[in-house]
């Protein structure tokens, strides 16, 4: 190399900062853009923790859907979905079905949740021997835990 030789710099620069190193001001983009991204973070923080204080007090209820009977293998299946539609977390939620014949001894089956978040779905099946349009069925709730 000679000593005469210069380095010149990039042709290219970064516009936001100037020829001393120093950040020229944002752009009203720039400000714009800041300014929804805050305000959706907000939005969405504050809207968990409201949900979270006025679902903490609502104890914990149930709802039992079932699906259409089918029938496999000689055994009537009962889909059944449960929903806790509380505010609180509950464990170990047990599920009761008992089906009433007229002409027969009552069936019965039991179904246990380890665990049930508010608003979560958790699916399961009844099986039974005979049909349940025949008689009376009954699918309930008989216990829950508290975490």
């Amino acid at each position: 190399m000679s000593e005469g030789a210069k380095f010149s710099e990039p042709a290219v620069k970064d516009e936001a900062i100037d020829d001393l190193g120093v950040q020229s001001p944002r752009s009203l983009a720039e400000w714009l853009t800041l300014a929804i991204t805050t305000a959706v973070l907000v939005t969405v923080i504050g809207l968990v923790i409201y949900d979270w204080q006025v679902s903490r007090d609502r104890p914990p209820a149930f709802q039992i859907t079932t699906e259409s009977v089918r029938f496999t293998d000689s055994r009537y299946y009962v889909p059944f979905t449960i929903q806790n539609t509380g505010g609180q977390i509950v464990r170990a939620v047990q599920v009761r079905a008992r089906l009433h014949l007229a002409e027969a001894d009552d069936e019965a089956g039991e179904q246990q949740i380890d665990f049930l978040s508010a608003s979560e779905r958790k699916q399961g099946s009844f099986v039974f021997d005979h049909d349940p349009h025949t008689g009376e069925l009954t699918i309930r709730v008989a216990s829950f835990a508290l975490p």
